[in-house]
């Protein structure tokens, strides 16, 4: 619990540019990927500092939702299983506007199986930190301008993009979705494609990764 509640006090003040109003738009190249199950829990769920509440079912139901949207329109020819467990979260509370600005965040692991080899694709599981898009109603935080219900929509919905981001790199570096040929130039293509967050932000977020993974666990 310590982890995740300093890693959130290290990302709180970044702003996120991640582009999830994308679903009517040609989906991202992914090779022969079709999702197969698609499973979400949330066994360790942490409310980070001032946090409105969210269940584990209400977080299961909203992020299985996003994922199925997202991985809903891939129509490969091999099935591979998304499992996501979900770690740790803030949904901003009404704070003092440009003093304070509240920000919303989520953490969350993810896991990709290859159906037909019965095997995982990644050994240890990704760790994902998603921060709240920045627009007019969260300009000052989502806590002033949003309900909780909008503000688990948000950060679902850009868990879901930031997902596809990481198989699409790892799909141009490892292939994992080209069968045996390996990582193609198509791959590649859409890997340059993706629309990355600022490399100042990433920085600060691995810096708070860091610093967060040298508490204990407890």
């Amino acid at each position: 619990m310590l982890r995740i509640i300093a890693l959130f006090a290290g990302v709180l003040a970044l702003s996120a540019c991640t582009n999830a109003n994308d679903l009517n738009q040609e989906p991202t190249y992914l090779g022969d990927f079709q999702l197969g199950h698609n499973v979400v829990v949330a066994p360790n769920l942490t409310k980070g500092p001032a946090s409105r509440e969210a269940s584990e079912e209400e977080w299961i139901e909203v992020m299985t939702k996003a994922i199925d949207d997202r991985f809903g329109r891939y129509e490969g020819e091999r099935l591979y299983h998304l499992g996501v467990s979900i770690e740790g979260y803030v949904l901003a509370v009404p704070g003092v506007p440009l003093v304070l600005s509240p920000k919303s965040a989520l953490i969350f692991k993810v896991t990709a199986w290859d159906d037909a080899k019965q095997t995982k694709l990644n050994a240890e599981p990704e760790q994902i930190t998603v921060l709240e898009s920045v627009s007019g109603p969260t300009l000052l935080g989502s806590g002033l301008t949003q309900s909780k219900e909008k503000q688990l929509d948000n950060l679902s919905r850009n868990a879901a993009k930031l997902i596809e981001n990481w198989l699409v790199r790892e799909n141009a570096n490892n292939g994992w979705f080209e069968g045996d040929a390996g990582p193609t130039e198509e791959a590649r293509k859409a890997a340059a494609s993706i629309e990355e967050e600022p490399s100042d932000a990433s920085a600060l977020v691995e810096e708070a990764q860091s610093e967060a993974e040298a508490l204990p666990e407890s």
